[in-house]
């Protein structure tokens, strides 16, 4: 099962042990999924603020 994420910090944490992430681009959000072994994690922020939170992963980046 899917798990939605709040918190960037944690998100990026979670990032270290992450196969990838995927961005998907909609029109008022952001959604960022990231791939573990076991679950998928999903944080949607503004278009603004995801930009910067990419440049903190420590994984492959996928556009979808």
């Amino acid at each position: 099962m899917p798990e939605e994420i709040f918190d960037v910090d944690r998100f990026v944490q979670i990032s270290e042990r992450a196969e990838y992430c995927a961005i998907k681009r909609l029109r008022k959000t952001v959604k960022l999924k990231l791939r573990t072994p076991k679950r998928l994690y999903t944080l949607k922020v503004e278009p603004t603020m995801a930009e910067e939170i990419v440049k903190k992963l420590r994984c492959e980046i996928r556009e979808v």
